[in-house]
């Protein structure tokens, strides 16, 4: 009997799993054994770490952007529709064309979604850059201001021990902004302030938590003249007078206000009534080694939806998809998982507009800060040209 695995979502995540499949795979998928099927609600797949670089200027729509079937091995099946509905005793899905699509085993990728209508005055006076529209507003923005204050918050999901999307990138843009308003000669005329909550959810692994990173970071801010303040966690806006204000009681005027909004689950999982999370963030609870859902033993879930305290960003998925790849092959070929995710996160941050800081962590070890350096900085760019498609396509 042909097994069939079902993959819903067509970034990075999915898409690696797809092409690890077949390869994985390949003597069932000859033989008519297994079969394989990614969803996704797009013809296209956004490289979604580019879109920090479209708020500086350095990348463009076309640039970030390759056709979903391209990057995909031929023995995948691509469908292009949107999930409405997860029926998980029924072992099937419903989707917006009314289609329904059934499964062996299931493996959700749908990533998570920004929610700045969350904070009252937010999405009439923030700016973000976790979505390419949001991203290109905000660089009119930075190449605009001449004079005045750019705040920059951190919000962080109200699911306990929970991360916000991309744990480095307020800290990476932050130092993009101060050289670019070097470069436009305006930074005397230009305070830039780095804010974060008074608690955090995430117990470990969270920036200016961590005793290493807190003896790195603050010397860097400092010599670059940037302010930065613990102690506010963003409760409302005011667009009309520019202020954000805190739940502390805390006010700080802006110009340009760049936080990272809160953030949920895409609507299907928000509403798949799998989620215990907070706030109705819909994150999957989530098997901290098998990848398995909690109490679905044939759904498997990566990335950006899942309940780890582990960065929500592509490092993860690149260390994520193997181990779901492997448990799926252990459960066709022997009926059981055989991996574990160690909590592995692995990337290179953008530490300013040409350096780069390789880091590194798991369950078990803290982020361990390295000297930003040029040769970082061109290894991200390596990997921002070129290498993250060779890894879509399961080829690194």
């Amino acid at each position: 009997m042909t097994k069939h695995i079902l993959i819903v979502g067509g970034g990075i995540g999915g898409t690696m799993t797809a092409n690890h499949l077949v390869t994985k795979l390949y003597p069932e998928i000859q033989r008519g054994k297994v079969t394989v099927t990614l969803l996704s609600n797009s013809p296209w797949h956004y490289f979604k770490p580019a879109f920090m670089y479209v708020a500086f200027n350095s990348f463009y729509l076309d640039e970030l952007r390759r056709k979903q079937r391209t990057l995909l091995r031929p023995e995948v099946e691509f469908v292009i529709d949107e999930v409405q509905h997860f029926d998980f005793s029924a072992n099937r899905l419903e989707c917006s064309s009314g289609k329904h699509y059934g499964y062996d085993y299931l493996v959700v990728a749908t990533g998570c979604v920004p929610a700045p209508e969350r904070i009252e005055g937010l999405p009439e006076a923030g700016d973000h850059f976790y979505q390419y529209q949001p991203a290109r507003r905000l660089a009119e923005k930075l190449m605009s201001i001449e004079k005045g204050r750019i705040f920059i918050t951190v919000n962080f999901p109200k699911t306990h021990n929970v991360p916000h999307q991309c744990g480095i990138a307020p800290i990476e843009t932050t130092l993009m902004v101060d050289e670019l308003m070097r470069q436009r000669g305006v930074r005397n005329q230009v305070e830039i302030v780095y804010t974060y909550p008074t608690v955090a959810q995430l117990l470990r692994n969270c920036l200016f938590l961590q005793e290493e990173t807190c003896e790195v970071l603050p010397s860097i801010f400092e010599d670059r003249g940037i302010h930065y303040q613990r102690g506010f966690t963003l409760a409302q806006v005011d667009p009309d007078r520019r202020i954000a204000y805190s739940e502390e009681g805390r006010e700080e005027e802006f110009d340009i206000l760049m936080g990272t909004p809160p953030i949920r689950a895409v609507n299907a999982v928000l509403n798949s009534g799998a989620s215990q999370a907070a706030d109705n963030e819909g994150w999957l609870p989530t098997d901290h080694e098998t990848m398995k859902v909690y109490g679905l033993d044939n759904v498997y879930v990566l990335g950006d939806t899942v309940d780890l305290p582990i960065s929500k960003a592509g490092g993860s998925c690149h260390s994520q998809s193997p181990v779901v790849v492997n448990n799926l092959a252990g459960e066709i070929r022997f009926g059981k998982p055989v991996d574990a995710y160690d909590g592995r996160v692995v990337a290179i941050a953008q530490m300013g507009l040409e350096n780069g800081m390789p880091l590194w962590y798991d369950y078990e070890v803290d982020v361990k800060p390295t000297p930003p350096n040029k040769l970082g900085g061109l290894m991200r760019k390596g990997f921002n040209r070129g290498v993250y498609w060779s890894v879509a396509r399961g080829l690194v």
